[in-house]
């Protein structure tokens, strides 16, 4: 390594910008669903007025990020940080709404205490609906940090700009995508595997909608991929597993993959 490549690397640094480091955004956020789930914690016993106390402290924390970051230099980060807060209760009764699915559409979820604290689905969606809020008020980069920190916790990559309605379920969850301009109904559930994806990754596609319209009522069995801005499956459709649909569909409809599967007799071989 010569002495060129040492300053290459040396100006680099100068132009990076103050970020705290991803970890310090992801730990605010999850200190943030503690105190929303206590079912998170173990034994939580904080009065009101420790209660309002530790949302301030959650408040001024971001307001910390967002100044340290200038993620939003043309707006009020007090105001962006005042709005998130003001509207996390809404939050708050829309994630319990995701838990009651998860749990409602598992067999083998005994409470929403158990979802709450175990299911990798919950906590992708809990982070996106975090992420989503954010993006909403027009903070960059830390929302992709958030649900970027979910993807690699959880094997769930879901855009935070992806609009998704409550009573949202993802059973299983490994290897689902949801890309950004996705619009998700009420009362959807998604298998382990399943694709919300575009036609085409060219970056001049990159301000249009390339990826579906998931209507009210849908299921999505694993391994499908349902592609395309101008795709929509109509409400209270069922696709099922390895399905990989291009094109629109009416509601109530049912979209199977049928298989060729050849069993062959080992010993009669021989």
């Amino acid at each position: 390594m010569n002495e060129a490549f040492f300053q290459r690397l040396y100006n680099k640094q100068r132009e990076i910008g103050d970020v705290p480091p991803n970890s310090v955004i992801a730990a605010w956020a999850l200190q943030l669903l503690d105190l929303l789930f206590p079912e998170r914690q173990t034994h939580p016993d904080r009065d009101v007025e420790q209660l309002k106390r530790q949302f301030a402290q959650s408040e001024a924390d971001l307001l910390s990020i967002l100044n340290r970051t200038k993620a939003c230099e043309a707006c009020n980060h007090g105001a962006v940080t005042e709005r998130f807060y003001a509207d996390l209760p809404e939050l708050h009764r829309v994630m319990h709404t995701d838990a009651a699915a998860i749990f409602e559409g598992d067999p083998a979820a005994t409470s929403t205490f158990e979802v709450i604290r175990t299911y990798p689905g919950f906590l992708a969606i809990a982070l996106y609906r975090l992420a989503h809020a954010l993006i909403t008020l027009e903070v960059p980069l830390l929302p992709r940090i958030l649900t970027e920190h979910a993807h690699s916790q959880t094997g769930i990559d879901i855009h935070p700009a992806a609009i998704i309605g409550e009573h949202f379920c993802i059973d299983h969850g490994t290897g689902v995508v949801i890309g950004e301009t996705a619009v998700i109904g009420k009362h959807v559930k998604v298998y382990q595997g399943v694709t919300l994806g575009a036609m085409s990754v060219e970056k001049i596609l990159a301000n249009t909608r390339r990826h579906p319209t998931i209507e009210d009522g849908v299921v999505i069995y694993a391994g499908a991929t349902i592609l395309g801005g101008d795709t929509v499956i109509g409400h209270d459709s069922v696709i099922g597993g390895n399905v990989w649909l291009t094109s629109s569909i009416p509601p109530y409809s049912t979209v199977y993959h049928q298989p060729t599967v050849k069993i062959v007799d080992s010993k009669a071989a021989h």
